[in-house]
């Protein structure tokens, strides 16, 4: 260590975040026989990761050729470049190899490390761009199986949880595919028998004492930090992190608090900064994200408010795409927060219109496409941010809408405050959006037309694979297009939620953070969210966030160990 400087506690690597970027960073470290530790700043860990379904985009990697799957690294990087080239995003060669290539390693590495870790293919959950040369309608998503959570005994109560929306009665637990297929239970049979099914399972589950955990995130971060403890690595809760220390330009060390001290922590190898977005800090959104912008409609984790960006920006690092976010839109609350839409947007008798009442985007494209056109459309003098999510009585009565199941009564609270309009006439309802009539009697008429020839001539939905992977396929012939015409007719304030920010920190084939210089600043790393995305401003598939995060956590301690020419420190063997 640096002489001159005296530290309150000395490791090879400290890892700066609990989601499954920072986890998995650990993992790493510790099987390189590193001496880890591992600081969240709140009293919970699992990160944004926690509230997510918890799956992975990651081509070619060895869960998917086990499940017979065929894939490439040829095809994934023909694919990755032609998503990149949509947005002419600048993401260097080098990095977007280190990203298909040690991709997959990390996964063959987090199975090695613990019984519990093990993937599925989460089949026919098409890429985000499956049209584009390489895509792939299949699917290159994976998740972990499902994951009891006694395995964590006492530190399950310690694990971040989101308030479910929807409850999920009996123990009941929901894998990725099966989602899908819930989807329609207002439709179909099939559905309900699978929600039947669920409700069973989930019940015997119980009778057995198991606690399955309800979702993908939480089952991979419960199965993580289990392979952690398991290990022995120390994962330090309500530390925050608060500055890096460096000499002559090379970080070697943080400043924490922890139970009420200020501790200098000093790190031989490397700091992984892996806490997060900054979604959640008002005056950075302000700084750097397009208007009207707002904590309020995020999904992020409550301790995203970008202290590792700000740690980074102090010791001169360069920062990339913090004009943009994973952006997930969703309709307002009373309160004013933000509920996701992710099926509804693909059901068939709905659109999205503007302040005018006019169509702007392909309703049924990416949510970070649909969030992008927000803004795009808004900057175009026209005002859509909100937006109105516009569906009819058959919606309701088929198909979800953000916390509502199908025929679910909406309470009076929501049509009181604005966020929902009702009327039994497209007049009466252009006066409660207060649009111009005409244009939105246009825009009914217009799209209603294309229901019935299965065709939007305007913004093509429907013709890409992934469009209808939601879809209802018993709407002919577009299962994304269907006619908005039974009254009475409802309008919900759409706004630009996210599911976390995207720009940070700029970083290398090795995850190391990129000075002003463009060159490596030494012993400080990046992953997940605290850096500039390797995705650009695009979303390549299903699990694009967390796939590049676990891959870049992994990269990062890898480095550190090579950097460090040491891998006998008291761990449990390097990588394979």
């Amino acid at each position: 260590m640096t002489p001159d400087v005296e530290w309150d506690h000395e490791v090879d690597a400290l890892i700066v975040g609990s989601g499954a970027a920072g986890l998995t960073a650990a993992l790493a470290a510790n099987a390189n026989g590193l001496n880890t530790l591992v600081i969240e700043k709140t009293k919970y860990f699992g990160g944004t990761t926690a509230f997510s379904g918890g799956g992975l985009w990651i081509p070619n990697n060895p869960v998917l050729k086990r499940a017979g799957m065929r894939d490439s690294v040829e095809d994934a990087r023909t694919y990755l470049d032609a998503v990149l080239a949509l947005n002419g995003d600048d993401v260097s060669a080098e990095r977007r190899e280190a990203f298909l290539t040690e991709g997959p390693r990390a996964i063959e590495f987090l199975e090695q490390q613990s019984e519990h870790l093990r993937f599925i293919w989460v089949k026919d959950y098409p890429d985000y761009h499956p049209e584009l040369p390489g895509g792939s309608t299949e699917g290159r998503q994976i998740q972990i199986g499902a994951v009891d959570g006694r395995i964590l005994g006492a530190e399950r109560s310690r694990m971040r949880r989101a308030r479910l929306i929807i409850p999920q009665p009996f123990g009941m637990w929901i894998m990725i595919g099966e989602a899908r297929q819930l989807s329609l239970i207002g439709t179909s049979w099939k559905a309900r028998i699978l929600a039947v099914r669920l409700g069973l399972r989930g019940l015997a589950a119980q009778l057995r004492g198991k606690k399955i955990e309800p979702f993908g995130g939480l089952m991979l971060i419960a199965a993580l930090r289990a392979a952690l403890m398991d290990k022995g690595v120390p994962l330090w809760l309500s530390t925050p992190f608060t500055e890096l220390v460096t000499v002559d330009g090379a970080v070697v060390g943080a400043v924490v608090e922890h139970e009420g001290k200020t501790l200098r922590i000093g790190v031989r190898g490397g700091v992984v900064l892996a806490a997060g977005g900054f979604e959640r800090n008002e005056h950075m959104r302000h700084e750097y994200q397009p208007a009207p912008s707002t904590n309020m409609w995020t999904l992020g984790s409550p301790g995203n408010t970008g202290d590792a960006i700000r740690g980074g920006i102090t010791v001169g690092a360069r920062l990339g795409l913090m004009e943009d976010s994973w952006w997930a839109p969703g309709i307002l609350t009373p309160e004013g927060h933000s509920v996701f839409l992710l099926t509804e947007r693909q059901a068939p008798p709905s659109f999205i219109v503007n302040a005018n009442g006019d169509r702007y985007t392909n309703e049924s494209a990416p949510y970070v496409n649909v969030g992008h056109a927000m803004y795009e459309a808004g900057s175009a003098g026209e005002t859509s941010v909100p937006s109105w999510f516009v569906v009819d009585q058959t919606f309701r009565n088929r198909y979800k809408l953000g916390p509502f199941l199908p025929r679910q009564r909406i309470p009076k609270t929501w049509f009181d405050s604005g966020v929902v309009v009702r009327s039994e006439t497209i007049a009466g309802l252009a006066k409660k959006m207060q649009v111009p009539l005409d244009r939105l009697q246009a825009t009914f008429e217009r799209f209603n037309g294309f229901a019935q020839t299965g065709r939007d001539l305007d913004f093509h939905r429907g013709e890409s694979a992934y469009d209808r992977y939601y879809s209802d396929p018993k709407q002919k012939p577009n299962p994304c297009i269907g006619p908005v015409a039974k009254p009475p007719f409802l309008a919900f304030k759409l706004v630009p939620g996210d599911i976390g920010t995207k720009g940070g920190l700029m970083t290398d084939e090795h995850a190391q953070v990129l000075g002003e210089d463009g060159a490596p600043i030494t012993g400080l790393y990046a992953a997940g969210n605290a850096s500039a995305s390797v995705m650009g401003h695009e979303y390549a598939g299903p699990g694009a966030t967390i796939g590049p995060a676990v891959t870049f956590g992994f990269v990062a301690s890898n480095h550190i160990a090579a950097t460090l020419g040491s891998s006998d420190r008291g761990g449990s063997g390097a990588p394979a």
